[in-house]
């Protein structure tokens, strides 16, 4: 069934006739159509360079996704950051990149592009010269200092979660409602990977501490335990996103201090606000020295 969803997804007018549907029918987080109008939104940032100027200037204009999930600001703030034309070894760490919207962006053109997940997806692209890597980001096949750019985008609150939403079948510690500081062995990975002078991108949910079963958000105490590690490794820079009524904008972090998310799957956190998923997020952009 996904696999035909897929295939009529590429034409032109059945996205917009399930954008139209999304419109007519308020804009509802993951009706129909969101997602269409959700990726339509994104591709309209990441091609415009003065919208991606904003990011890197930290002056977003206001109303940035309203009713529509923290990729509409995460994918803009790393790609921000993206040099095009130049030739680099990219790790998508995560597979968040394997989307046509994002693979035929002009940005990543001349990347040597690496997705590395857990198992493989419903739909992967080999002839884009994607290469594919499965396993655990707590211990990765690659050499030392081999990438330049590595992304770590919305993954590490779902490491050593009960992902069997996504099907998968690991044995994992989600059902306890404790801090989980597994991801910290995902940071040590991805350190230990990138290249001197290479940027390590790490983005994920940020407010209160709350445990969701599949994914854990981040609170002030376990972002400290990142900026810990790192500190004295590069140059650290962390942005914070929060979500209202009136879109995305940026924040200060105590801003964000008793954010809690939306789960869609449980309809925890719902809220009149219209957030379709988590309400902060943390941007951590660090340079290797």
């Amino acid at each position: 069934m996904k696999r035909i969803y897929l295939f009529f997804n590429q034409f032109v007018i059945f996205r917009k006739i399930l954008i139209l549907i999304y419109k007519i029918y308020g804009k509802k987080p993951f009706a129909w159509g969101y997602d269409q109008y959700k990726w339509e939104l994104i591709g309209d940032i990441l091609c415009d360079k003065d919208m991606l100027g904003s990011f890197a200037e930290k002056n977003l204009p206001e109303n940035i996704g309203i009713g529509i999930d923290e990729r509409v600001v995460e994918y803009g703030w790393i790609f921000s950051s993206i040099e095009e034309n130049k030739s680099e070894k990219v790790l998508d760490a995560g597979s968040v990149f394997n989307f046509l919207e994002i693979l035929n962006l002009n940005l990543l053109k001349n990347k040597k592009l690496t997705i590395f997940t857990y198992y493989p997806e419903t739909v992967s692209y080999n002839n884009k010269q994607v290469s594919y890597v499965y396993g655990d980001l707590r211990g990765m096949p690659f050499r030392d200092e081999y990438y330049d750019k590595i992304i770590c985008q919305s993954t590490i609150e779902h490491v050593d979660m009960d992902n069997s939403i996504y099907g998968y079948k690991i044995k994992n510690s989600g059902n306890k409602v404790v801090k989980n500081y597994e991801y910290l062995k995902v940071i040590a990975e991805l350190y230990r990977i990138l290249k001197k002078d290479g940027m390590l991108f790490v983005t994920f949910p940020f407010g209160k501490f709350e445990n969701h079963g599949f994914f854990q958000q981040f609170d002030s105490e376990m972002l400290g335990r990142i900026k810990e590690f790192l500190k004295d490794k590069g140059e650290l820079e962390v942005d914070f996103f929060k979500y209202s009524k009136n879109g995305w904008n940026l924040c200060k972090e105590n801003d964000c201090a008793d954010v809690i998310s939306h789960n869609p799957h449980t309809g925890m956190g719902k809220g009149d606000d219209g957030a379709a998923h988590c309400r902060a997020v943390c941007c951590i952009k660090f340079s290797k020295k």
